[in-house]
């Protein structure tokens, strides 16, 4: 039986890569890399991920 590929939730120690704010958003890309973003950073590089045929998977609550 195939396991179930799942990406563990954002915490408090998850930090945006282009400013050290806390993440908040999950850029997985098509390559299998991923981002993480603060939600200023994922408004402003959202366009360009879409383009990319990134997965962007938002996360309410951050566990601390």
């Amino acid at each position: 039986m195939p396991g179930t590929l799942t990406t563990p939730k954002l915490t408090a120690a998850d930090r945006c890569d282009r400013c050290g704010a806390g993440a908040r958003v999950r850029a997985v890309l098509p390559t299998g890399g991923e981002l993480l973003f603060c939600n200023h950073h994922a408004n402003e590089h959202a366009d360009r991920l879409r383009e990319m045929n990134a997965t962007i998977v938002s996360e309410d609550e951050v566990t601390v």
